[in-house]
């Protein structure tokens, strides 16, 4: 027995010291606060962070390749614990949501074949794309409900999933698993950033529309009486609902589905009647924001197009601050549009909507004369957007020979060719003087850059010029480029020091010295300044800044440069334009605050890109469309609005007509419940 013990014991002894040599020899550092904040970390794993696991996510966070509020599955407490033990602040972060994109379940849509195998919508769609004729319709067999770890989805009576907003962490097991990318993370931000895609469920009236308004939701809910709904869902993208409603010229009905049987739908009218409702109610219905970031933006010019970045960016989060040269906001459409189309106080209760976001304005100002880019982001604004309107708005200002110079460095053609003639100030040009088009003028444009003062002249054509013009040109020593875009501007407090050109054809990029820069558009261009990125600090200027422009509407996607095809040469054609432009500028602007690449998707819906649609519908009656009652002599000259609008009766049924497409799916005469065939036959 003591010889076993002994035996045992030395056993032991010699195993203990192996062991301690081994934890010497393989010892692994284990950073305290990666263990620290791994503690912190629920445990769950499901990957809605980007990382494999929450220990893997604790040495990113500690990292500093991933954020203290990046878990998902937790809640503000944790995010503040991590960053507590980081001891760094956290930026208040947006939950995302899950969201399905699909509007008829299988039962109700067309179908190819009646599927019969494995319960799982992965399994389904390697048949042919699955059961459905839409090829990015839902399968309808829970493969994201069951793929839950929050058990936040189940599927509905309509063969769709429905998520519960409460329980979903927003972790991203949905969207990852569902073959036709039909589910998909939400929020604020995503959608105000968001241009639809091939993968999206879109209507043909929601394509058509510039702004991208979910037109069929916004009707269904005044069919259901869900107004306020209906507000909220035409305020997500466009924050002139009062306005648009009366003059809009309505590109979305041009191509709703039903007009294959009678009249489209009066889209626009419904438009006008639920806006009229907030208006007439007296209580404010907003969207919903995003929550406050800290960030301040100043946007210069509080037209449309100015006060629609201000709202998104406001709904974004940031602190948005407009600037406003004239004594009123509104910009054309105070002097454009006739009163008895669209009033004062209409535009003025929209207007007052957009403050009321957040949005804070300050009139009389403007830029180049009473601030300027370099010391306004002196002040602490992340970003300063330009949006000051074309040569008609400086008109309607009464701003016809006064140069104005928002952007440093920056002259319009139509100054530089009257300068010192007929009363309108004398203009200067600083050494290298960069031309953006004007082909037609450039030899004139030639002798007035020499008189004010240019050294050497670039000019930049589109196309090449003409033999006489390019010998003129040349004679002189003007360097002409084509087939290139300007793409970002680069500067130093109140000087513009050079511009950064793209070639079209090969896409190289190189810089050009430019101490003045003229435009031949007759207004200045949308750029968004800031100051250079973290990266770019180091080799940049105290003071230095960069003009960026927005990212191009997706129809113009593969243009390059400023005032390229689709880019506004004047004011918007119309409102609906401008609104788009707005959003699309916000969303740069928060691109380029958190470093997110502005490169459109690939898949993103162009006039040309091949959608599936449908050139004929079934089984749909006949329903008259509701006529817009119009004021009559008398009413005009009590100052009445010419259009009247809806009332709610007309409004209930003319919403009833509308055929709540989906890609290629709409409500036809199948598709209704019995209780709705009922009403429908009384309707018609």
């Amino acid at each position: 027995m003591t010889i076993a013990i002994l035996l045992m014991g030395g056993l032991g002894l010699i195993v203990g010291i192996g062991l301690a040599i081994a934890s010497k020899v393989f010892y692994v550092y284990v950073d305290p606060k990666i263990v620290a904040v791994d503690d912190v970390l629920p445990g769950a794993n499901c990957g809605g962070c980007g990382f494999p696991g929450c220990s893997a996510n604790a040495e990113a966070i500690v990292a500093g390749k991933s954020s203290p509020s990046s878990c998902v599955a937790a809640g503000e407490e944790t995010a503040l614990a991590i960053a507590a033990i980081l001891g760094v602040s956290v930026e208040a972060k947006e939950p995302d949501i899950a969201l399905p994109g699909c509007t008829y379940g299988v039962a109700d849509a067309q179908t190819k074949y009646r599927y019969d195998g494995l319960n799982d919508c992965r399994a389904a769609a390697l048949l042919s794309g699955g059961m459905k004729v839409c090829n990015i319709g839902c399968l309808g067999l829970g493969t994201c409900a069951a793929a839950c770890p929050f058990g936040a989805i189940v599927m509905g009576p309509e063969g769709l999933p429905v998520v519960d907003e409460e329980k979903c962490t927003g972790c991203g097991t949905c969207e990852r698993v569902c073959p036709k990318h039909i589910i998909t993370l939400s929020s604020v931000t995503r959608r105000i950033i968001k241009e639809y895609t091939t993968e999206d469920c879109t209507t043909p009236c929601q394509r058509a529309c510039p702004a991208g308004i979910n037109i069929s939701r916004y009707i269904e809910q005044i069919v259901d009486g869900d107004y306020q709904g209906s507000v909220q869902t035409i305020k997500e993208r466009n924050p002139f609902p009062t306005v648009i409603g009366r003059i809009c010229p309505r590109p979305c009905e041009n191509d709703c589905r039903r007009q294959y049987v009678d009249e489209p739908v009066a889209i626009n009218f419904l438009k006008r009647f639920v806006a009229d409702y907030e208006r007439t109610q007296n209580e404010r219905i907003q969207p919903f924001k995003a929550p406050d970031t800290g960030r301040r933006i100043a946007v210069v010019g509080g037209g449309v197009e100015g006060l629609s970045a201000a709202f998104f960016a406001a709904r974004l989060g940031h602190t948005a601050v407009v600037y406003e040269a004239t004594d009123r906001l509104g910009g054309l459409l105070n002097s454009a549009i006739a009163k008895y189309r669209l009033s004062e106080e209409i535009l003025q209760w929209d207007i007052d909507g957009i403050l009321e976001m957040g949005v804070e304005a300050k009139t009389g100002q403007m830029l180049g004369r009473d601030m300027s880019v370099a010391g306004l982001l002196d002040e602490g604004y992340e970003a300063v957007l330009l949006a000051s309107g074309g040569w008609d708005s400086r008109l309607s200002r009464g701003g016809e020979k006064e140069v104005e110079t928002p952007l440093p460095g920056g002259l319009l053609l139509l100054d530089l060719l009257r300068s010192g003639r007929d009363g309108h100030p004398t203009v200067a040009c600083e050494g290298e003087t960069v031309i953006l088009g004007g082909e037609t003028l450039a030899a004139k444009i030639l002798e007035k850059a020499r008189e004010a003062g240019a050294e050497r002249l670039t000019f930049i054509f589109r196309e090449d010029p003409d033999a006489a013009t390019a010998a003129v040109l040349a004679e002189a020593g003007a360097q002409v480029l084509t087939g290139v875009g300007v793409t970002r501007l680069f500067g130093q407090g109140e000087a513009l020091a050079g511009i950064e050109v793209r070639d079209a054809a090969d896409g190289q990029v190189r810089m050009l010295d430019a101490r003045t820069l003229v435009f031949s558009a007759g207004r200045f261009p949308e750029l968004v300044f800031t100051r250079p990125a973290e990266e770019e600090e180091t080799a940049a200027p105290a003071g230095a800044w960069i003009g960026t422009p927005p990212y191009k509407q997706p129809a113009n996607a593969g243009e390059i440069g400023l005032f390229a095809k689709g880019d506004a040469m004047t004011d918007f054609s119309g409102a609906i334009r401008a609104i788009a432009a707005g959003r699309r500028a916000a969303a740069t602007i928060h691109m380029l605050i958190y470093d997110i690449p502005l490169d459109l998707p690939e898949n993103v819906i162009q006039p040309n890109t091949v959608v599936q649609n449908v050139d004929h519908v079934e089984a749909v009656a006949p329903v008259p469309r509701q006529i817009m009652p119009l004021a009559d002599s008398r009413e005009l000259a009590r100052q009445m609005e010419l259009e009247k609008g809806f009332d709610t009766a007309a409004a209930k049924a003319e919403a009833d007509r509308c055929l709540r497409c989906g890609l290629i799916c709409y409500r036809s005469v199948e598709t209704l419940q019995p209780s709705e065939q009922i009403r429908d036959a009384v309707n018609a």
